[in-house]
């Protein structure tokens, strides 16, 4: 009796410690699968004209920073405050 028990013991350990070290494989895994695109989108935060410049200022969605870009009149009238943009000819800022 006292050997069955010590044995369901031994097997709850072993179990536990299968699934601890599971879990732990699977969360470095996923730690590893990072896109390694640049971070070129973000939030509008503002908008507006400077002579010939129609801009938008976007806040990056990784780094927090804002900056400003001009773009031609179509696409600044297409896109207002509060909508995600990704500038394509631009790198992370």
């Amino acid at each position: 009796m006292k050997n069955q028990i010590a044995h369901i013991l031994k097997l709850s350990i072993m179990k536990t410690i299968f699934s601890m070290m599971l879990l732990f494989v699977i969360a470095i895994s996923f730690q590893s699968c990072k896109k390694d695109e640049p971070c070129n989108c973000g939030t509008i935060a503002n908008d507006g004209i400077d002579g010939n410049c129609y801009w938008l200022e976007i806040r990056n969605e990784c780094s927090g920073n804002k900056k400003r870009f001009c773009f031609d009149e179509d696409v600044w009238l297409n896109n207002h405050v509060g909508d995600n943009f990704c500038v394509t000819n631009q790198g992370e800022w």
